[in-house]
């Protein structure tokens, strides 16, 4: 009993310090980007759709590792993440950190060798953007929220040059746009509902001194517009059928509404609606832009 039990933690805090979930949701979005670079041209295989989600899988996992390594003071400071195991001691921060270095050494590497060196390079600069960029810039600007948004739109482009696109492609700007305006409503909205958390930490984000939370909301409201231009953008470029880029609006348009709600508002609730809407989103617009995809 004593030994499964033992089992059963060490298993729940390789889960936690690795952020499995977030780097779910990373695979995905670059298995999302492989897929629609090999739609309809013949180029589709099995074995190079697990290729990249392996490799993928690798880099994001060794990215979580890192990230807490970096930032196991701050966490501390938060009630949200003062539980995590390399805080809690659970996991010396030693063994994380060489943890970290051989998974995303090997998910880099693994992208090269079996699909691209395109494929790697993304997956290399997402690693150099979200370790070395992001996180340090964290507590020194605001304007780490759009540089956290560029590292979590690269990978799309890690399946996209995994499957032969071209990363300047009309289909390359698509994915990263898309990616990179859905995250910026989603972090704001985070960011307004763990605000004291944030401060206590030491980041400097959008909602510090935004105490009535109206330049939080401003800026989800506006970055959500732009994921009604990311539409119309995949509409006039060929990227999207027009059926599929006018729903993909429809559903960027429903969170400008939340969003201006939240702004009407200011309330934690509405920004929580925000939140949760935002988790529906991708997976709707990945869909549409899918089957949409010419």
């Amino acid at each position: 009993m004593a030994a499964s039990i033992s089992v059963k933690a060490i298993w729940s805090d390789l889960v936690d310090l690795t952020k499995a979930r977030l780097s779910v949701l990373v695979v995905v979005t670059a298995l999302f980007g492989y897929f629609v670079a090999t739609k309809g041209d013949g180029s589709f295989s099995w074995l190079g759709l697990f290729h990249t989600g392996f490799g993928s899988l690798l880099a994001a996992l060794g990215a979580a590792v890192f990230n807490q390594v970096m930032e196991v003071e701050s966490d501390a400071k938060m009630e949200r993440t003062a539980d995590r195991p390399v805080v809690a001691n659970r996991i010396p921060s030693a063994a994380a950190f060489i943890l970290g270095f051989l998974l995303s050494a090997f998910g880099v590497v693994h992208l090269s060798m079996k699909m691209n060196f395109a494929a790697g390079a993304f997956a290399a600069a997402t690693l150099f953007t979200y370790l070395f960029v992001y996180t340090p810039m964290k507590r020194v600007s605001s304007f780490n929220t759009v540089v956290g948004a560029v590292a979590g739109a690269l990978p799309p482009l890690i399946g996209w040059a995994a499957g032969g696109g071209h990363p300047l492609a009309s289909g390359g700007i698509f994915l990263f746009a898309l990616l990179f305006f859905w995250q910026l409503p989603h972090f704001a909205a985070i960011n307004w509902m763990y605000r004291e958390q944030y401060m206590a930490g030491g980041f400097v984000m959008w909602a510090n001194g935004d105490e009535k939370g109206a330049l939080t909301a401003r800026l989800a409201l506006l970055f959500s517009l732009a994921l009604v231009g990311v539409g119309v953008y995949g509409a006039v470029s060929g990227v999207l059928g027009w059926i599929s880029a006018i729903l993909i609006m429809l559903v960027s348009g429903l969170m400008c509404y939340l969003a201006f709600v939240f702004l009407r508002s200011t309330e934690r609730t509405d920004a929580r609606k925000l939140f949760f809407y935002t988790l529906i989103y991708l997976p709707v617009v990945m869909l549409l832009g899918y089957f949409g995809w010419i």
